[in-house]
């Protein structure tokens, strides 16, 4: 028996914000879409254009209030192959919100508050 990683699911109160913040943060674009006539969902599918694991994003039409995060202690990582640029670029977004000098890594928040650990290519 064997198992394979598909995606990843994140619930989110605003669709088309979180769109447009993958899209500029992370260059992730939409890969397939499940949207039934009811209107009462919609899961929009995100590739890296690179792999086969997509990140599936949420929106539940009756949800109004924010998700229960926790602590933030899990989180989606991802390896860039111009680490500086990336940084740069993300700060520019505001979207930096911890760093680890030390370890040479930082985190990025989406619009929901979900957070994502950005490596350079060299680490694993």
């Amino acid at each position: 028996m064997k198992f394979k990683f598909t995606h990843n699911n994140f619930n989110v109160l605003n669709l088309e914000k979180s769109l447009a913040f993958y899209q500029e943060a992370l260059g992730f674009k939409e890969v397939r879409r499940i949207a039934p006539e009811s209107g009462e969902f919609i899961l929009v599918y995100l590739g890296d254009g690179v792999s086969t694991h997509t990140l599936e994003l949420t929106w539940l039409r009756d949800r109004n209030e924010p998700y229960n995060l926790g602590e933030n202690e899990f989180h989606l990582a991802l390896m860039v192959d111009d680490y500086e640029a990336a940084h740069e670029h993300h700060q520019k977004m505001g979207c930096i919100c911890y760093e680890n000098e030390a370890m040479g890594i930082y985190f990025i928040n989406d619009p929901d508050n979900y957070w994502l650990e950005i490596l350079p290519g060299s680490k694993t």
